[in-house]
């Protein structure tokens, strides 16, 4: 059976696995990876940046929307706490939250690339409402990048390590997707 399956990318919480990894990913071919076999409703893709620095993001979120991503991006937001620290926040983490409980209901399983254990009461809600979910990261480097209660509480938890050779490029390579 064919499953109706979307993707939910954090950019950089991915960008940083695959580098701790040794490879970068390589979008085309992990978009064809997961929809070889299924029904791609949706795949999106997460980013921030800072104020002034959008342009370092833009040619690969570019990329990204011509060639089947939904790219979400914000701009980090600095502000003083009360001790006088500078701190940033990304609130791009509720963006992926709400985009992937609303789609939830029209698919069967849902791919979450990202380690983050902030994300495992999201994996709760969407399987109550009927989805199965996949989180995509790696236990393989030190420390590793997955809460260990985001990867218990998906259903099903896939290594990057293991899908390396059919998402992955050497780090080296740094030519224009085309």
């Amino acid at each position: 059976m064919t499953d109706r399956i979307a993707l939910f990318i954090d950019g950089a919480n991915l960008h940083y696995t695959a580098k701790n990894l040794g490879f970068e990913i390589d979008y085309k071919k992990l978009l064809h990876e997961f929809s070889k076999s299924n029904i791609l409703v949706r795949a999106y893709f997460y980013t921030t940046f800072r104020e002034g620095e959008s342009d370092a993001v833009r040619p690969l979120a570019d990329w990204l929307n011509y060639n089947g991503f939904a790219v979400r991006t914000k701009s980090i937001k600095e502000y003083d706490d009360h001790e006088g620290r500078r701190r940033t926040t990304r609130h791009i983490r509720i963006d992926l939250a709400i985009d992937a409980l609303e789609l939830s209901r029209c698919v069967d399983h849902i791919f979450l690339f990202s380690g983050d254990g902030d994300f495992r009461r999201l994996v709760e809600g969407v399987q109550r409402l009927g989805a199965r979910v996949t989180v995509v990261s790696s236990v393989r480097t030190t420390p590793p990048m997955v809460a260990d209660d985001l990867r218990r509480q998906a259903d099903s938890f896939i290594d990057l390590l293991a899908i390396k050779t059919s998402i992955g490029r050497p780090l080296q390579s740094r030519k224009r997707e085309s």
